[in-house]
């Protein structure tokens, strides 16, 4: 199959929010994209100090068949809260036709009208820069494992996040248990 769409086929997705009963398709097709080195990131780290947030959560779907995923998890910089974006997954049959970039676009929506101050990721910055992501310094904000200089990226939702973020990256589930 082409991992190109036509515009008449990408107007036949569905993008909806995540729906709990969305949980088993969701983890086959992070396994089926990412493998099991997929737990061994620092972002997966994060992710497992908590729950992502259903709300500003989406999928896409081409005839019933799940397609693609977008999560984001509350987090917190230092004292600054916001959401991390990811896992991010497509089928590679599927991509290339802006799956991935209209359910970043989502997330980052709902995040905004949630009131977030940001939206963190670990990802490649060409394909995140159309999309408001930019680099930030990984000494000023710390995951909990190492992350390469330049994937670190934030999309900023309140003026000048960046230029106060800092800080050991949490998932907001452990606030207040250290």
């Amino acid at each position: 199959m082409s991992s190109i769409f036509s515009p008449s086929l990408f107007s036949s997705i569905q993008f909806s929010r995540e729906l709990l009963s969305d949980d088993a398709q969701i983890e086959a097709l992070h396994a089926d994209v990412f493998g099991p080195g997929r737990f061994v990131r620092a972002a997966s780290a994060i992710r497992e100090q908590g729950p992502h947030d259903r709300d500003l959560s989406f999928t896409a779907r081409l005839d019933e068949q799940l397609i693609g995923s977008v999560r984001l998890s509350s987090i917190a910089v230092g004292e600054m809260r916001g959401h991390l974006l990811g896992p991010l997954a497509v089928l590679s049959d599927k991509r290339k036709a802006g799956i991935g970039k209209h359910l970043v676009n989502l997330g980052v929506e709902a995040a905004r009208k949630a009131e977030s101050k940001f939206v963190l990721l670990v990802g490649d910055a060409p394909y995140y820069w159309p999309m408001g992501f930019r680099p930030i310094s990984v000494e000023a904000v710390r995951m909990p494992l190492p992350v390469t200089p330049g994937r670190l990226l934030v999309c900023e939702l309140e003026t000048r996040v960046m230029e106060r973020l800092a800080g050991n990256v949490r998932h907001a589930h452990c606030i207040g248990r250290y």
